[in-house]
């Protein structure tokens, strides 16, 4: 585990090493904007009325305005919720394992077991479940161009999947492990990869990384991630791998960067 009070500029740079010789690295500027309603928010897609929040541990999915007014609440049978996009009429909720700091439910996933839950965004019934593509465990989701794109983190990819067949149209690499919150951008894809504290822009098409966000190591810890008229908006869930707290004092909050 990663931790940002121990993380350094040389595990930053061996990072973006590994990940690419070329592509450019701009420093981000965070700012701090509202606070998520239960201060563990894991998931972030944009929609035409503002922002839907997934939230870790209880599972709810908020949709929010830009100045952090609570506009939906829907409960969901998501566990361990790690990433949240909108398609198709519905909301599509990451279910990476079991619960966490609640009691579980028989609709939960098994650790280690993610499953993609389609929901009905009016009273969070569940449609359907699916599988990770290579199995393991799931954060960010993108729904984009009538496709759902997927980290799969056991086998370090991102998969592109026909939501009505759940069938793989396409896969490309990830550089770097734990890819989190995932963001469309006219053909390319944005990735956050949390334990890095980085953010690559792919090419959809090969996985080329392209350019590159360095977040600092006083930043708000990186989860969910979205795109918003130009900016990405990222969370901090307050939750470290392994489901302990990960002590940010910055937990709760929903960021916008500038480069």
């Amino acid at each position: 585990m990663v931790n940002r009070r121990l993380f350094s500029a040389g595990i930053l740079a061996a990072a973006i090493a590994r990940a690419s010789k070329d592509a450019p690295v701009h420093k981000a500027k965070v700012t701090k904007l509202f606070r998520s309603p239960e201060a563990h928010p894991n998931a972030m897609e944009t929609v035409p009325e503002g922002v839907w929040i997934g939230e870790q541990v209880s599972d709810a999915a908020y949709l929010m305005d830009w100045k952090g007014k609570v506009l939906q609440k829907v409960q969901t049978e998501s566990s361990n919720t790690s990433g949240i996009a909108f398609g198709d009429g519905c909301l599509w909720m990451a279910a990476n394992g079991k619960a966490l700091w609640r009691d579980p439910k028989p609709t939960d996933t098994g650790a280690g077991a993610g499953q993609v839950v389609k929901v009905d965004p009016r009273n969070g019934k569940t449609l359907t479940r699916y599988d990770i593509p290579g199995g393991g465990g799931v954060h960010g989701l993108e729904f984009a161009k009538g496709t759902l794109w997927v980290t799969s983190l056991k086998i370090q990819k991102l998969s592109q999947m026909d939501p009505k067949t759940w069938k793989v149209l396409h896969q490309i690499p990830c550089k770097l492990g734990r890819a989190h919150g995932l963001a469309w951008d006219k053909g390319f894809i944005w990735c956050m990869f949390s334990n890095d504290r980085v953010i690559h822009k792919m090419d959809a098409k090969d996985g080329t990384v392209v350019e590159m966000i360095q977040l600092s190591d006083k930043d708000p810890d990186p989860h969910g991630m979205c795109l918003y008229k130009g900016h990405l908006y990222y969370c901090d869930a307050g939750i470290a791998p392994g489901g302990k707290p990960n002590n940010s004092p910055d937990s709760g909050w929903i960021c916008r960067i500038d480069v």
